[in-house]
């Protein structure tokens, strides 16, 4: 399933982090997923949250500067092996998954794995010809 991911460009300061997290709090915004790269001077944190819309707003009434990018939501099994079976498809159909990263809930017997890939549409087809998705709805 695509599905919006929000991505917030950040100090590297200490609260910073700490911030972001009070103002979706305080917002009523639940996260779904996250993940931060960094270097010395900044980060990007990235996020999956249930409303958007909602974040986006209220992210940017608070003064930081934010991106929304697609990406895909796909359910894995949780076993040994899964997400290599995953990879494996990616690379035979010839998709370049530029970043990755597992989201906070599981679902079932499976857990949802948020995916970066450079071709979302052929992606997409790839995860549904397979049965991979879609992962629940955030």
């Amino acid at each position: 399933m695509v599905i919006q991911q929000i991505s917030i460009f950040l100090e590297n300061a200490a609260g910073r982090l700490a911030e972001v997290t009070r103002v979706l709090k305080d917002g009523g915004v639940n996260l779904r997923a996250i993940m931060i790269a960094d270097t010395a001077d900044f980060g990007i944190l990235r996020i999956i949250v249930d409303n958007p819309d909602k974040a986006l707003r209220i992210l940017g009434d608070a003064q930081f500067t934010v991106k929304t990018t697609d990406v895909l939501s796909v359910t894995v099994k949780d076993s040994v092996g899964s997400l290599a079976d995953v990879l494996a498809l990616f690379e035979q159909n010839g998709i370049n998954i530029e970043y990755l990263y597992a989201a906070l809930e599981k679902i079932g017997e499976t857990a949802v794995v948020i995916f970066k890939v450079e071709d979302l549409d052929k992606g997409l087809s790839v995860v549904k010809a397979h049965g991979l998705g879609p992962a629940a709805t955030f």
